[in-house]
């Protein structure tokens, strides 16, 4: 139930427009400071995961890595999406809560 809940707020984020998704967006996002949380699938490819990984902690980011493509990108109406930018702290705060409550 609780996964549910999580990839429930990941829709929510992305209908009211506070989800970034994809690897170049996610970038931009982070080195302009837009993204306050990195959503990382498991499923995602090493090299991509440690250079997102590596960015995050340079710039100070919130990352969790959680579930896999196929239930993120159903979640937020997308295909094969792995990596997921959230803007809005509140948002962020709430997924971080609920991923970590796991």
């Amino acid at each position: 139930m609780q996964m549910n809940n999580v990839l429930s707020l990941l829709g929510f984020a992305r209908k009211a427009g506070q989800l970034v998704p994809g690897e170049t967006l996610c970038e931009q996002g982070i080195k302009s400071k837009k993204i306050s949380l990195l959503i990382i699938a498991e499923d995602m490819n090493e090299s991509t995961v440690q250079k997102m990984v590596k960015l995050c902690e340079t710039e100070g980011v919130t990352y969790r890595i959680y579930s896999n493509k196929l239930a993120l990108s159903c979640a937020i109406g997308k295909d094969n999406y792995g990596l997921f930018g959230v803007t809005n702290k509140k948002f962020s705060r709430a997924l971080i809560e609920k991923i970590d409550a796991q």
